[in-house]
């Protein structure tokens, strides 16, 4: 049964980025399902320095693509979900704003969505957001994620490797 397990968390870990999508709107129980399961995620303390923004909005998605050097797939998925963090200059902000990240991507997977995270830089941009989005003080909007079911794929080659390490290189 354990083998079974980490097969499968292995294929929610391994997904691939979707960066095209299908002319389908997300339903909104869908996007509130995965919110539901990422709140789980562990943090420090139990600080939860995350909260989210759906956004929908054709104007609000292409504005949001143009924050970031690789946001561009925000523009064409039908759901950006827009994760803030708190600007509390705390060390493990970071590291559990990734832990929710995670939790979103894996969530998104087994719900049938593509999804692909996109960093808002610099921080000029993450102000920008910030505005765009209505957040409140003392919130970041530094990533956020595509959603949608997954379009065409791209004929070609990505410019991006693919693979990865084996668990011998990345044993010191």
């Amino acid at each position: 049964m354990a083998d079974l397990e980490l097969a499968t968390l292995r294929r929610l870990v391994a997904a691939r980025a979707v960066r095209t999508f299908a002319d389908r709107p997300v339903p909104d129980e869908t996007v509130r399902a995965i919110i539901d399961v990422a709140r789980w995620t562990g943090s420090a303390r139990n600080r939860q320095p995350w909260r989210f923004a759906v956004v929908t909005d054709p104007r609000t998605r292409s504005a949001l693509a143009r924050l970031g050097a690789y946001a561009e797939h925000l523009r064409g998925a039908p759901c950006v979900l827009a994760l803030l963090a708190a600007d509390d200059g705390r060390r493990d902000t970071g590291f559990d704003v990734g832990r929710v990240a995670q939790s979103v991507v894996m969530a998104a997977t087994t719900a049938g969505l593509g999804c692909c995270p996109a960093t808002l830089c610099p921080d000029e941009n993450v102000e920008r957001a910030g505005r765009l989005l209505g957040a409140p003080d003392g919130w970041q909007v530094r990533w956020c994620f595509s959603l949608g079911y997954p379009g065409q794929a791209p004929r070609g080659r990505s410019a991006v490797p693919t693979g990865r390490r084996s668990v011998d290189d990345l044993l010191l």
